[in-house]
């Protein structure tokens, strides 16, 4: 095994990748021991990658399958979201900002399956093109695209469901239906 060109391979994706996984298991940690996971995985199995220029598609597939995996555990199921009552009683939650945005999108990604918010993410947050996800996924470009459109359509009546069940008034110029789910700004470098 070439373990040298591994760590080169993964040296090009690792800040990126990493990311991701901190995105898509929602908390810093999760997402630490999510990418530490997928890691020792990919390590183990870097031999049976004939195409070493797939890397980063066959390693993303690797963290996607895996977080998949994490959701489906029995522990996973044992777990009762917070009632909007309970949530709100929470100390420090504010419902306005970044708490409310945050809240939103928990509620718009409970309602995807792990692939879906998988899909969702690396496109809308990470910025991968159709394409990309496409040879990823080993699908065709319209199936992806099919894919997106069926998982912002179950975000976005989760999030409109939410706001019925609360009774909040939904401004008419947000654009709320039309304007993708996820929109994330980078920090800004100090």
């Amino acid at each position: 095994m070439n373990r040298d060109r591994f760590w080169i391979e993964l040296e090009k994706v690792h800040a990126e990748a990493e990311r991701f996984c901190r995105r898509l298991s929602a908390t810093r940690e999760d997402g630490d021991d999510l990418y530490q996971e997928a890691l020792l995985r990919a390590h183990s199995k870097y031999d049976g990658l004939n195409n070493r220029s797939a890397f980063r598609p066959w390693f993303y597939r690797l963290i996607i399958n895996h977080f998949k995996n994490r959701r489906r555990g029995a522990w996973w199921r044992h777990l009762v979201s917070l009632t909007s009552e309970l949530e709100e009683s929470l100390p420090g939650a504010d419902p306005s900002g970044k708490h409310w945005a945050d809240r939103q999108l928990t509620k718009a990604f409970a309602a995807v399956t792990p692939e879906e918010r998988a899909l969702v993410t690396l496109h809308e947050i990470e910025g991968w093109t159709i394409p990309e996800l496409a040879t990823l996924y080993k699908k065709p470009t319209g199936t992806i695209k099919a894919r997106l459109s069926r998982a912002r359509a179950k975000m976005r009546k989760a999030l409109l469901q939410g706001f019925e069940q609360t009774e909040e008034p939904i401004a008419t110029n947000t654009k709320l239906v039309e304007a993708p789910i996820c929109v994330v700004t980078k920090p800004e470098s100090k």
